[in-house]
Order: structure tokens, then C-alpha cells, then sequence
């Protein structure tokens, strides 16, 4: 009975001692000036459109898709009263046939709500159809099968249109893929991401293939990686499930990892907009 009383009163005392070694972390210098240096991740809410409905497919197969509403406009209204800051679009149509299909949709998203910096990928391989989507409104156009087919294109885009380009690099074992996700490039995605850093690009944005709508977690080490061997930001996107995942992001956000984007986990209810962003964000802006 001594030495029962004994043990319970040492484990007491390090509990005591292990929670006032927790206290005085979170109340030193060195960690509120961490805090405060933390930069803004943006959590980013994504509409998938397919057929003019709102979708989410796993793994990018076009035949293996769950359908969340068939007003895209009126999901949009409802990540903005979630405090959505910026809203990530992709045309599936768009991305398998190489010609923008859900185009009408998009321009109603922008014109209904002008204050929401929208990003939009799927089925951009000219100019010309880039450019038509800035003037409707979208704020930024991204660059997937036409950055691994012809490089050069995105330099172009970037000198015609400065400050409205990134590069999506969708990749499964590490090598990119195109077209919807239908082709495997066979291209390095670390390599293919380096030629893209002076160009004037304003991220890359990272889907693992296997993670994407799988509910299965976020592949933070290997987004790390990409950010780490390189100079621009990286955007997260595949597999983000839980808070658990968006803390594991953070851990690596000095790497450079400014954003993640997160689909399935918002529609099915498993994560909630607000307390993501509120997660994300430094102290200095929780809240706002």
C-alpha cells in the first residue's frame, strides 16, 4: 500500500512538473517571437466542376465522382459566409479536354462575388483563354499539362499576364501527371517545379494523386520536400482530413508552404472553413 501511495504521488509530481514545463514554452520570449514571425496560411475551399455541377472525384477519376450540388454558384456563397478568403476552381471537363467546358459557371462565380480572389485551373493551354478569365474576373489562372508539355509557355503567360500565374503539378511516386491526370509525364516533379522559379510564377501548386479525395491524410512530408528545393511558395492539396493535418503543414510551413486547399473533407463535414483558417493563422490575426 506504501509504495502504491508512493507511486501515485510521483506520478502527480510529474505530471505537475511535465504541464508547468508546457506553461513556461508557451509563455517564453522565444516562442511568442516564433508566433509572432509565423506567416498567414491560407486555407483555401475547392470547387471541383463537372457537367456545370460541383463534384469531388477520388484519386482524379473522371468515372469515380460524388456530386455535392448542382449550383457551383451557390456553394461559392456558401464559402464565402464561411470566411473564405481566396476560392480554388478547377474545370474537370475543361482539364480532359483541353478547352475550357464549365467556362459560364466560372464567370458567374467572379461576377457574383467580385471581392473573392478566385484561382482557376483545367483546360488553360493559350493565352487567349487566360487572359479571357483575368478580364472575367479570376484572379489567378494555374498551368498544369501546358507547364510539363511546352515550359516555355508559362514564361510567356507570366510577361502577358505578371502576377496571375501559377503552376499545378499534380504527381503520384513523385512523377507529374497530365491531362486530367489521365497520362503519367514520367518527369520528376522537383525537377520540372526548378524550371519554373525565375519566371515570375507565383507558386506551385502540389496535388499527391493517391491522397486526393481519399479522406486518407495530407502527404506533409513530401509537399515539404517540393517546398524546401525551391525558391517560390508551395500550395498544399490531396488528402487534408482533419485539424491534425493542417497542424502537420504547419510544422513545415518555414519550408514554404503558404496554403493548402481542401475539398472532400469541407463537403462531407469532417473539418469545418472557419476553425481551419482560424488554426492557420498567426495570433496576431486569429479571429479576424
Amino acid at each position: 500500500m506504501f509504495f502504491h501511495g508512493l507511486d501515485s504521488i510521483l506520478n502527480n509530481r510529474a505530471e505537475a512538473t511535465l504541464l508547468q514545463i508546457y506553461k513556461d514554452t508557451l509563455e517564453s520570449p522565444i516562442y511568442e517571437e516564433q508566433e509572432k514571425q509565423r506567416k498567414n496560411m491560407l486555407i483555401i475551399p475547392a470547387i471541383d466542376l463537372k457537367d456545370g455541377q460541383c463534384v469531388r472525384l477520388r484519386q482524379g477519376r473522371m468515372e469515380d465522382d460524388t456530386v455535392f450540388s448542382d449550383d457551383p454558384v451557390n456553394m461559392a456563397g456558401r464559402w464565402v459566409d464561411a470566411g473564405a478568403r481566396r476560392l480554388h476552381i478547377v474545370d474537370l471537363n475543361g482539364a480532359f479536354e483541353g478547352r475550357p467546358v464549365n467556362e459560364q459557371v466560372i464567370r458567374d462565380i467572379a461576377s457574383v462575388y467580385p471581392d473573392l480572389p478566385i484561382q482557376l485551373g483545367g483546360g488553360i493551354r493559350d493565352a487567349a483563354t487566360a487572359e479571357a478569365y483575368i478580364e472575367a474576373g479570376v484572379d489567378y489562372v494555374i498551368i498544369g499539362t501546358m507547364a510539363v508539355r511546352e515550359p516555355k509557355f508559362v514564361k510567356a503567360l507570366c510577361r502577358a499576364i505578371p502576377g496571375h500565374v501559377y503552376v499545378g503539378l499534380d504527381a503520384k511516386n513523385g512523377m507529374v501527371a497530365v491531362d486530367g491526370w489521365a497520362k503519367d509525364s514520367g518527369i520528376d516533379i522537383t525537377e520540372l517545379a526548378r524550371q519554373f522559379e525565375d519566371e515570375g510564377i507565383e507558386g506551385i501548386i502540389y496535388t499527391d494523386i493517391s491522397r486526393d479525395g481519399m479522406m486518407q491524410g495530407v502527404n506533409a512530408e513530401a509537399t515539404a520536400r517540393l517546398a524546401e528545393a525551391l525558391t517560390v511558395p508551395v500550395v498544399a492539396s490531396g488528402g487534408i482530413t482533419t485539424l491534425a493535418d493542417i497542424e502537420r503543414l504547419l510544422e513545415h510551413e518555414a519550408t514554404g508552404i503558404n496554403a493548402a486547399i481542401i475539398g472532400r473533407a469541407l463537403y462531407e463535414g469532417s473539418l469545418d472553413l472557419a476553425e481551419c483558417q482560424q488554426l492557420a493563422d498567426p495570433p496576431d490575426r486569429a479571429g479576424k
